[in-house]
């Protein structure tokens, strides 16, 4: 039962505090131990870190009791009292994810409280990079469909024009956001024979950004001249369905969108109107909108579209990445030093 508002007494960052407590929390089961185990070879790696496992189905009396001390928590859960959790405590300063998104994350109420939110520091930033070229591939060349004929038995029963099978050569790439993973894509499809052309909010350095070989353009053109259009932003009020019906609407009939960031950055209604008006051409998507995918959404079953779990970071470096990147930043938060990666309320 969520706890009584009161109001929020602010955390003096500047408050010395010489615990070394960091706390993983979330649900403890066997298949939590692996991964648990890679976060305690970390944090005794860098040394000095007192590292905790506490688990978040207790009542939420048990997980204050079992938090007494915590300068760091890292939620490896969405856990929903965090807020009123940090307030209770007085001693935290920063909340670690283990993932680039903290889109779920109260950030506005821990600011008040004077408590910092970091993210993964871009750990899983090669894997998703990976997944959002081999959804291009895979929409490119309806990979899902010849995969799925060899599996039934049809052999080459797969439908579709020929014009409807391209390879990414004199292609224009639109990425959206040229950020951890978004300089990994356009860096990974320098040897593809695209062109890459990116916007973003943010002022990249220009030695950073000539390293991706990516040309900066407006956000407009990028959406009506690109032949694919890949998405690495997070999500936050600004990013909220940035792509709908206006967007679908400049896109070339024979355009391609990827998303592997999150499903609200794309508004999934509109995207479906544009596929089946043909709008546009197809779509590769990791995220969607809600997850699980309701039964009855149409995205998994059209056949220009190629839909995948959410899953685009899998893959074991990202989480020996995130067990090493987040003790790294235990090992500041512990020393009295700034942490890394911090993302502001937006």
């Amino acid at each position: 039962m969520p706890l009584a508002y009161k109001p929020m007494a602010r955390i003096q960052k500047n408050q010395k505090n010489m615990s070394n407590s960091v706390v993983i929390l979330g649900q403890q089961s066997p298949a939590s131990e692996i991964v648990n185990r890679e976060w305690q070879e970390a944090a005794d790696r860098i040394g000095g870190i007192d590292l905790r496992f506490v688990d978040s189905d207790q009542s939420f009396d048990e997980i204050v009791d079992q938090c007494q001390g915590a300068v760091m928590i890292l939620p490896n859960g969405r856990y929903k009292l965090l807020v009123d959790l940090i307030e209770k405590l007085g001693t935290v300063r920063l909340v670690q994810t283990s993932s680039a998104g903290t889109d779920w994350i109260d950030k506005a109420s821990l600011a008040e409280l004077g408590v910092d939110v970091a993210n993964n520091g871009g750990a899983n930033a090669v894997a998703v990079a990976e997944h959002a070229i081999g959804l291009m591939f895979a929409v490119n060349r309806k990979l899902d469909v010849q995969i799925e004929s060899v599996k039934k038995g049809t052999w080459m029963a797969i439908g579709g024009d020929r014009v409807e099978f391209h390879t990414l050569v004199g292609k224009r790439i639109g990425i959206i956001g040229l950020g951890r993973i978004g300089s990994r894509v356009a860096k990974r499809l320098a040897g593809w024979e695209c062109e890459l052309v990116y916007h973003d909010v943010i002022e990249h350095d220009a030695d950073y950004v000539a390293a991706t070989g990516a040309k900066r353009v407006d956000l407009d053109e990028l959406v009506s001249t690109s032949d694919i259009i890949t998405l690495h932003v997070p999500l936050d009020r600004a990013t909220r369905h940035m792509m709908s019906d206006r967007e679908f609407e400049m896109m070339k009939p024979t355009a391609i969108i990827i998303n592997t960031c999150r499903g609200p950055v794309v508004d999934e209604n509109a995207l479906i109107r544009a596929l089946e008006s043909k709008e546009i051409f197809a779509a590769g998507l990791d995220v969607t909108e809600i997850e699980p995918i309701e039964a009855d959404n149409p995205l998994p079953t059209m056949d220009n579209v190629v839909v995948t779990p959410h899953l685009a970071t899998r893959a074991i470096e990202s989480e020996l990445n995130a067990a090493q990147f987040t003790m790294e930043n235990a090992g500041r938060v512990v020393r009295g030093e700034d942490a890394d990666w911090i993302v502001k309320p937006v």
